[in-house]
């Protein structure tokens, strides 16, 4: 049973699992010598105990000048993860423009989207030749009954 369990919490969500044909290759990398990291003290919502806090990372890329402030948890740390999540995706949009992964997913939903819509409009087409088919038999039908 433990087995069973464990495989099963090891599979990646089926989210993850749609997204596999996309390309990763020209994911950008990200240098540690090319970021410039501050800290500052927090704001908004919370009071004394985010304003006091330099929980805030603002992160910098130096080479293309692209800037990400990240404050979405009390944690340093999470927030220094976060930013630089934040940075990289910022960083293949404007290296890559319309090959980075989040047009790619756009794109990718754009498709499944028109292709819904198509089947969409497809069965209520047949939905209304079937009616319309359906109200011919059926007056000929009541006729013939009288």
């Amino acid at each position: 049973m433990l087995r069973v369990l464990v495989r099963f919490l090891a599979l990646p969500p089926p989210a993850v699992r749609c997204k596999s044909n996309l390309d990763y290759s020209r994911f950008p990398a990200l240098q540690e010598s090319d970021i410039e990291e501050t800290f500052m003290r927090g704001s908004g919502p919370g009071g004394q105990a985010v304003n006091k806090t330099s929980n805030c990372v603002f992160l910098r890329h130096l080479p293309t000048n692209i800037t990400v402030k990240c404050h979405t948890h009390r944690l340093a740390s999470k927030n220094r993860v976060e930013a630089r999540k934040l940075l990289l995706e910022k960083l293949d949009v404007h290296l890559n423009g319309e090959h980075s992964i989040a047009a790619q997913i756009k794109a990718q939903e754009q498709r499944k989207s028109t292709e819904r819509r198509r089947r969409q409009e497809k069965l209520q087409e047949m939905k209304k030749s079937w009616q319309d088919r359906e109200r011919t038999d059926g007056g000929t039908k009541s006729t013939d009954k009288e």
